[in-house]
């Protein structure tokens, strides 16, 4: 195996971290604008551009399940990759990439055939009404047939990362983002297909983003190529991917749960206008989560090959750089949301109501935002070590028993609308400190 700067285990663990973090962090952006663009061009929509936002953030917890099954096999099974890497096991590190890429396609199969037919009844259950509903289903039933796509895109470029190219990683994303970019426009107002169009443009980008992708794992420059022969599903593979990736699949999984919670209180005490605006809120946390989940995503395979290798001095290293680092982000992220709330909604809609009662709700979301840093670098310890329940425990705990009861009894005691934003940063800092500070207790500390 070609070692030097694809060895984590000698060197600086800062600079490695920082090293993945930063290319990771450009193409997580990147990848962001796929559906921040979309949003931001359909809220600019000439007359219909706040109902048709509001139509997008119904589909947001569709979106959001297809990326809790790409964790589960991508991520889980990168954490394995990692990890068989950290005992120069390359021929289990190789089988597993190829179980990992078949698990993808079939769950992209399963995915499409289910979503595309009950497309409907699921918007509605996810916080529709008879006015959005229309909007919402236009971009979801072009949007599926990007699904392969968008897992092969999103689940392999971590194989990618893994093997100490981030920066080709990085590529992945900025190529299908800037086609994405460039084409939105050109469907959405110069063909006149509005939402159908976002739609379009983003299956296009994604197709483009898993043709760069496969092309790297099956080239001559990847240390383990993704083979043919190896393209199999083990059952006792599987269950050790899908035992790692189990806590990512649960995070994604109850974010979508927490939005089709958020998405039917607000139906209820507000109306379509406050869909909209946590359409918009969910897209600035978006963007102002992705340099600390970089932070925490290079992390992990410096963290886990070294685990691997029994370096438990530069893990306890690691694990400190991320933890600051990912703070000190989150307080200056939270300082200018403060100082720009307006601006920021501005950016998405150009409505008047939208954009004043948005920001005063922008404050409440985001208030404390630092405290989401401890569960980042919490949960990225537990998965990047491979201590499953841990990780399972505290992606169920913040979600399923802070948010969604929150979301449901706040608003009944007086609060109205402002108890569904209120009760985001009342499970960061509860949720998040927990997290951390077990992780700190249960692994740090016997390192």
């Amino acid at each position: 195996m070609n070692t030097g700067s694809k060895d984590f285990s000698t060197g600086s663990v800062k600079r490695q971290i920082v090293a993945q973090a930063v290319p990771l962090t450009v193409a997580q952006v990147v990848q962001l604008l796929y559906n921040v663009v979309d949003r931001i061009y359909i809220g600019h929509l000439p007359q219909v551009g706040d109902m048709a936002l509001t139509g997008l953030g119904v589909t947001f917890p569709v979106i959001v399940i297809i990326a809790a099954f790409t964790s589960l096999f991508g991520s889980g099974s990168t954490a394995l990759f990692s990890i068989a890497r950290g005992r120069r096991d390359e021929e289990e590190a190789g089988r597993i990439l190829g179980n990992a890429f078949a698990l993808l396609m079939l769950a992209s199969a399963v995915l499409f055939g289910f979503c595309y037919l009950l497309r409907e009844p699921i918007l509605y259950l996810f916080g529709a009404s008879p006015v959005s509903v229309g909007y919402a289903s236009q971009y979801l039933e072009i949007y599926l047939f990007g699904t392969a796509f968008s897992m092969a895109a999103t689940g392999l470029n971590g194989y990618i990362n893994a093997q100490g190219f981030p920066r080709t990683g990085m590529l992945t994303t900025i190529l299908g983002a800037a086609a994405n970019i460039a084409l939105d426009p050109v469907f959405i107002f110069g063909f006149g297909m509005g939402v159908r169009g976002a739609a379009l443009a983003t299956v296009i980008s994604q197709g483009l983003s898993a043709a760069w992708v496969l092309r790297f794992l099956t080239g001559k420059k990847a240390l383990l190529k993704l083979r043919s022969d190896m393209i199999r599903i083990n059952w006792k593979r599987t269950k050790s991917i899908m035992a790692i990736g189990l806590p990512g699949f649960v995070m994604q999984g109850t974010n979508s749960l927490v939005q089709i919670v958020c998405n039917n209180q607000l139906q209820a005490y507000g109306g379509d206008l406050y869909v909209g605006i946590m359409t918009v809120l969910n897209s600035v946390r978006e963007i102002l989560s992705l340099p600390v989940m970089g932070i925490t995503s290079g992390a992990q395979p410096v963290l886990g090959f070294n685990y691997g290798a029994k370096k438990n001095d530069r893990v306890k290293e690691g694990i400190r750089f991320m933890a600051l680092l990912g703070v000190a982000y989150t307080v200056l992220a939270w300082i200018g949301v403060m100082l720009v709330p307006q601006q920021l909604m501005a950016v998405f809609s150009g409505d008047t109501a939208l954009v004043n009662t948005g920001a005063h709700m922008l404050n409440l979301y985001f208030f404390g935002f630092f405290f989401m840093a401890f569960q980042f670098a919490g949960q990225t310890t537990f998965q990047s070590l491979g201590k499953v329940k841990q990780a399972i425990f505290f992606s169920l705990f913040r979600k399923v028993m802070i948010v969604v009861p929150l979301t449901l009894v706040l608003p009944t005691i007086g609060l109205g609308v402002e108890g569904v934003f209120l009760a985001e940063p009342i499970s960061n800092a509860v949720g998040g400190l927990a997290c951390f500070l077990t992780m700190r207790t249960i692994i740090y500390r016997k390192l």
